[in-house]
């Protein structure tokens, strides 16, 4: 159930006759007695204690493999016991049991530490398997937080051994003593911001500011003062003089993101801008001097952009000096291991809680996987796994469900080009495989949820179809809901109301 059988944590852990003994604590002579009874099948060395205070005593002379330990107990607290017990072994797996099985005593037990929680009545064969989890968890873990925490320090800035990734470390020292404008592409969530940062750390101008700006994110209305700034009473609501980007960036860089998606009249003001090395603010009459470098950014093919007549020919040449392309996540699968590892440890750390471990069977599936937002889907899912799986060790049923349903698509070879049949449209469905595959995993999934009796099958996964579409037709339109409904062939208000049901945040 969790990628992790008995067999593999005996061979592990060592013979069982080698191992440390499985402390209990509990009041509860009756629950005492039927986990001895199991770890005595088992033929694993057992002790039990029917208050903390003894465990505490015994800590100072040895040590267990896995601690057991009751929460309310009429001579000490489980939660307490938790606290001293990692306070002086951090590695020490310990499971908390508790028959009030409430949210607090829940959130408690994980902030503390404890490797599960165990809710009773409990099924022995579970208790059991989970306690064999624990020793290899135990056996396997060297000082979880320690470690973590030199690996965050000491990351790199960008994370790549992938030839591509490479590619792009040499485009970077290239052009570490180069003031020259920059055009980095690539899809979205492959980390453009994060090459701009480095391209902007290692240059002559790392001294100065690193002003950003996403063009697509911006009104139209609002972008050019935006930019430039503007004068006071330059137009209604203009009170005071404000410094646009270019003003904020005098020094430094300003990075463009999303330059594709920038209107066709502010591309002319740009333009002007890197031809002349002058711009106006709104509403002004003096031309102010920019000392700004360019660093831009799409996921569009500007030249296809031109050719449409959407975007500027003489300003696609302007930004085009120098090209860096970034690698979709599929292209360099052999890094999303060690991409992994780095964001369950940020997620922890971020969240101050303890770094979780993928087992060697979901890191598999995983780096298996298509990612179509890339890096930043990643990123996303080792967030979602940090605050969501319910142990230390993430095994393969402990990923979200849509995502293992996206496990059979093929991941392009880390030297390969993408090719269209591999560019998913939908996660986990290619577009060559539209009309069976995800068929296919539909049926398999309903006749699981069905054979498990689950009594929303049809309202559970209606609500994932539609959430994907939706999701998909938000990705190609870039957030633009009116547009996304149109190109649904659904109504404005029937998304609105749909993105409010299925919680989506545009």
């Amino acid at each position: 159930l969790y990628g992790f059988s008995y067999t593999d944590s005996l061979s592990e852990a060592g013979d069982s006759a080698m191992m440390k003994p499985i402390w209990i604590v509990d009041d509860d002579q009756s629950i005492r007695w039927v986990l001895e009874k199991a770890l005595s099948r088992e033929k694993i060395p057992h002790r039990s204690f029917s208050n903390p205070n003894d465990v505490l005593n015994a800590l100072e002379k040895e040590s267990p493999e896995v601690l057991i330990s009751d929460i309310r107990m009429p001579r000490g607290n489980g939660l307490d016991l938790l606290q001293h017990v990692k306070a002086s072994h951090p590695n020490l797996p310990v499971i908390i049991m508790t028959a009030y099985s409430d949210l607090e005593s829940a959130v408690s037990s994980f902030q503390g530490g404890a490797f599960e929680y165990l809710t009773k009545p409990f099924d022995i064969d579970k208790a059991v398997e989970l306690i064999h989890r624990a020793v290899g968890e135990g056996k396997r873990t060297q000082t979880p937080a320690k470690e973590s925490a030199v690996w965050l320090q000491e990351a790199p800035e960008i994370i790549g051994q992938a030839p591509a990734m490479q590619e792009v470390f040499r485009a970077i020292g290239r052009l570490s003593q180069s003031q020259v404008t920059v055009l980095i592409t690539g899809e979205s969530g492959t980390g453009k911001e994060l090459v701009a940062h480095a391209l902007h750390k290692h240059s002559p101008r790392a001294k100065g500011p690193f002003i950003a700006l996403n063009t697509a994110a911006i009104p139209k209305d609002l972008l050019e003062s935006e930019l430039f700034g503007h004068e006071r009473g330059a137009f209604t609501g203009a009170q005071a003089l404000r410094r646009g980007r270019f003003e904020q960036a005098e020094g430094g860089t300003l990075f463009l993101d999303e330059i594709g998606d920038m209107p066709f009249d502010l591309q002319t003001r740009l333009l002007r801008v890197l031809s002349d090395g002058h711009y106006y603010r709104v509403g002004g009459h003096d031309p102010i001097r920019s000392n700004v470098r360019i660093i831009a950014a799409t996921h569009q093919n500007l030249e296809a952009r031109v050719a449409q007549g959407l975007f500027r020919e003489d300003l696609l040449h302007r930004l085009n000096v120098i090209r860096i392309r970034l690698p979709a996540l599929r292209e360099r699968a052999d890094d999303i291991p060690a991409l992994a590892r780095h964001f369950m440890a940020s997620s922890a750390k971020s969240l101050g809680v303890e770094a979780k471990r993928l087992s060697d069977e979901a890191l598999k599936v995983i780096s298996q996987m298509s990612f179509p937002g890339n890096v930043r889907q990643l990123e996303n899912l080792c967030h979602w796994m940090t605050v969501m799986s319910p142990s230390t060790v993430v095994g393969v049923n402990d990923l979200p469900e849509d995502l293992l349903l996206s496990a059979n698509t093929p991941v392009t070879s880390a030297n390969a080009a993408p090719s269209a049949a591999t560019i998913p449209i939908v996660e986990g469905v290619s577009p060559s495989r539209t009309g069976t595959e995800w068929e296919g995993n539909l049926n398999r999934l309903a006749v699981k949820m069905l054979q498990d009796n689950d009594q929303e099958v049809f309202d559970s996964l209606l609500a994932r179809f539609e959430k994907s579409v939706l999701m998909a037709a938000l990705e190609v339109t870039r957030g633009r809901k009116v547009e996304a409904a149109t190109r649904l062939g659904i109504g404005r208000n029937t998304i609105t109301r749909k993105l409010q049901e299925l919680q989506i945040d545009v």
